[in-house]
């Protein structure tokens, strides 16, 4: 596998509003956990759509793993021009920082967001330019934007082995569970 489509849930569909939150590490770790042995065998780059959440938290993630696998590249593919752009200042803040620690970044459409067509452009683009998908999203938490996701890339599953990789509610536990114990 050498290009992979990493997402999941937005941030407020976690219940996280700001970077300060205590869950964000954690969901780092998980993600960081899959990473690794996946860049290990070869994986090149990581590409995701830049959502404020699972997304960036991600590429925040990645760029940290650059430090100790150079080789490994991260690409944000927007679906339109300046998704960041009615975000509350201190997201585009965090926003643009990762933008500066990424290699490639680039949008399908290159107007403001003007439908849907644009979001299903952009995850055509995703699914067609990836070997596999590293997905947070727990079916048990209830319905979320990862959902359309899976459903897209379990399709691609069944047409030629589309690899899902996912992250639950429950492994990000595990993570904390672990961290908690470390500090007992």
């Amino acid at each position: 596998m050498k290009n992979l489509l990493v997402t999941g849930y937005r941030a407020h569909e976690l219940q996280i509003f700001n970077q300060k939150h205590p869950g964000i590490p954690f969901i780092r770790k998980a993600i960081r956990d899959r990473l690794v042995p996946l860049i290990e065998n070869g994986l090149e780059w990581m590409i995701t759509p830049g959502g404020y959440g699972v997304d960036l938290w991600a590429c925040e993630t990645g760029i940290e793993l650059k430090q100790e696998y150079p080789q490994f590249k991260i690409s944000i593919l927007a679906a339109y021009a300046k998704p960041e752009e009615k975000w509350k200042e201190e997201r585009q803040d965090y926003y643009r920082t990762i933008l500066k620690g990424i290699d490639y970044y680039g949008e399908v459409s290159s107007q403001p967001y003007t439908g849907g067509w644009q979001l299903k452009a952009r995850d055509d683009m995703l699914l067609r330019k990836t070997d596999g998908m590293l997905l947070f999203y727990d079916e048990d938490a209830g319905e979320g934007s990862p959902r359309f996701y899976r459903e897209r890339a379990l399709k691609r599953q069944q047409q030629d082995g589309y690899p899902i990789i996912t992250i639950t509610a429950e492994d990000v536990q595990m993570v904390a569970d672990e961290a908690n114990m470390r500090f007992e």
